[in-house]
């Protein structure tokens, strides 16, 4: 029997073997999960006319290396951005699709505090690169709730990248067009995860739009996680069953 075949897609923040390692390690070997690193991380900065659509072709080429025709697609955050898009514009490559907490979700249907949180994020960029993390961090959950310390010690290099990188991708969200009409035609399994407590005008927003526009979708809200000890990182063994369940979906049933 041949290995389930899967492509998964980090956020903006962890490289992907950070983000992933303990899922993949959950599934088991019987599934072929390739953690992929984003596009936007390959250089010290953003590669010049970076957009979603070279994260895009970067999972094409991935895909196409491996010699694989058809996969499953996950992806975490501005990963899911980048998921989204592909799965407008290369339906007929997915088996499956799976959004954990996708940071955007096309610049159609928003709710008014959509709207504003989206002016706050934007205003992210006149902080400091000392200030800017924190700030960011704390749009992304609920009032209230208590985000994680940094870790101890100096900040491993990588983090160096990440105002830029994130600063890249609210300007892509700003200006790409995501086809609605393409997502209404995707005709394969769609899910969600979510967290209860991850700020609902974002996330929740997010995961609300598209249940109107994909035929074939699913949402699990996970009450006690949020956008930065999400599911996939805390919960992997929960995870690893629904995606399980996720593959073998039929949408025709």
């Amino acid at each position: 029997m041949e290995p389930v075949r899967v492509i998964m897609l980090p956020g903006s923040v962890l490289p992907a073997s950070l983000a992933y390692s303990a899922l993949i390690g959950s599934l088991g070997p019987e599934v072929d999960a390739v953690a992929k690193e984003l596009e936007l991380y390959r250089d010290d900065s953003p590669p010049p006319g970076w957009g979603l659509d070279t994260e895009v072709d970067g999972v094409l080429r991935e895909a196409d290396a491996r010699g694989w025709q058809t996969f499953h697609l996950v992806g975490y955050s501005g990963g899911g951005a980048a998921a989204l898009a592909f799965s407008a514009k290369h339906p007929e490559r997915l088996v499956t699709l799976t959004l954990l907490e996708a940071a955007w979700a096309g610049n159609w249907g928003w709710s008014e505090a959509h709207a504003r949180l989206w002016r706050q994020y934007e205003a992210l960029e006149s902080l400091p690169p000392d200030q800017f993390m924190a700030a960011f961090m704390r749009l992304g959950v609920r009032p209230g709730v208590e985000l994680p310390p940094p870790p101890p010690g100096e900040p491993p290099p990588w983090m160096a990248k990440r105002p830029a990188g994130i600063t890249a991708f609210l300007h892509e969200f700003a200006r790409y067009d995501l086809d609605r009409a393409a997502l209404a035609a995707f005709d394969r399994p769609v899910l969600f995860l979510l967290g209860g407590r991850s700020n609902p005008d974002d996330y929740g927003d997010n995961a609300e739009r598209l249940s109107r526009v994909f035929p074939h979708f699913r949402l699990v809200v996970f009450e006690d996680r949020h956008h930065f000890d999400p599911p996939h990182r805390v919960e992997p063994d929960r995870v690893a069953a629904l995606l399980r369940e996720h593959w073998q979906t039929d949408p025709t049933r």
